[in-house]
């Protein structure tokens, strides 16, 4: 492959936050959800990095090539035949670091999709299909990448073909009644830590209704959102994390005896909330929620990652 050629102008791309899971469809299922980390990137002729941070977690996070959204760059330039001398990148998070928000995913999409607009053809050398596979490779599963990269509500997937393992996703369109309350503590919780909290083995009633309920999830997320409170009963994961997150466990507890599609948010432990409500039922949630969560009503985005000029 020829050496790629750069774009000279700044180029800025909008990512948005995603909950994994949506209940029972763990490491399959996610959601694009209206709140957006920004990312501004211009190539320069002076070799070297410079970034600047500036928004959520911005003390703790790396300046240098190690930082995730300049990983993913290089990735994806490396993947389009070559890096570019030098890299002038700026980005502004608000999506909450450790949470169960996808600002990890939001850093991988973000990086990929715009290394990808920086290179002229950039998408006839890195396709979707390629960047999913990449952002899945970096991420290591590809249920909030894809919501991140797609938008709406995504069903993702892994498959090899000639011999490579490859990312898949399919993109619902959600019911547009349907909103969401993201209920976020001020603690965060380690992916990995959650992760290996799993049993090898779950029982087998247990896994029927699980696959039920991640079925019927598809429906009510595109046309019968009054199944939702059914269709995100998970059986899977959730109860085998909560000793690393009660605070959160309890609060989906009390929200589903209360009749309110509650779950975990990804790995958490941000509860999140689907609901085809108004302001009133807001205000009757966030009585229940307490003092250790802060509560934010947020849209669903039917618009993935998007490049925009800086």
């Amino acid at each position: 492959m020829a050496k790629p050629t750069f774009r000279a102008t700044p180029l800025e791309v909008v990512v948005p936050a995603t909950s994994a899971n949506i209940g029972p469809g763990f490491d399959a299922f996610g959601i694009a959800l209206g709140m957006q980390d920004r990312y501004i990137a211009q190539v320069t002729d002076e070799p070297g990095l410079d970034i600047d941070i500036a928004g959520e977690s911005s003390d703790n996070l790396r300046r240098d090539e190690k930082n995730l959204l300049v990983t993913a760059m290089n990735r994806g330039f490396d993947f389009m035949g070559g890096r570019p001398r030098g890299l002038a990148v700026r980005a502004l998070n608000v999506v909450p670091h450790g949470r169960g928000l996808g600002s990890s995913a939001a850093a991988i999409v973000g990086g990929l999709v715009l290394a990808r607009a920086l290179v002229l053809s950039g998408n006839d050398r890195m396709n979707d299909e390629a960047l999913l596979t990449l952002a899945t490779k970096l991420e290591g599963h590809p249920d909030n990448v894809a919501a991140a990269l797609l938008g709406g509500a995504t069903v993702s997937w892994q498959e090899m073909l000639h011999g490579q393992k490859i990312a898949r996703a399919v993109k619902i369109s959600v019911d547009p009644r349907i909103s969401a309350l993201a209920l976020i503590p001020s603690f965060a919780v380690s992916t990995s830590k959650a992760r290996k909290l799993l049993p090898e083995m779950i029982p087998h009633s247990e896994a029927v209704l699980n696959s039920t309920h991640a079925a019927l999830l598809v429906h009510a997320l595109s046309v019968r959102p009054d199944l939702l409170f059914t269709a995100t009963e998970d059986f899977l994961h959730q109860k085998y994390r909560q000793e690393v997150m009660p605070h959160s466990f309890a609060l989906v507890s009390k929200l589903r005896s209360a009749g309110a599609a509650a779950f975990i948010s990804g790995a958490g432990p941000t509860v999140l909330v689907l609901h085809t409500g108004g302001s009133e039922e807001v205000v009757a949630l966030q009585r229940m929620v307490g003092d250790k969560f802060s509560l934010t009503p947020l849209k669903i985005s039917d618009v993935g990652a998007m490049v925009v000029s800086a």
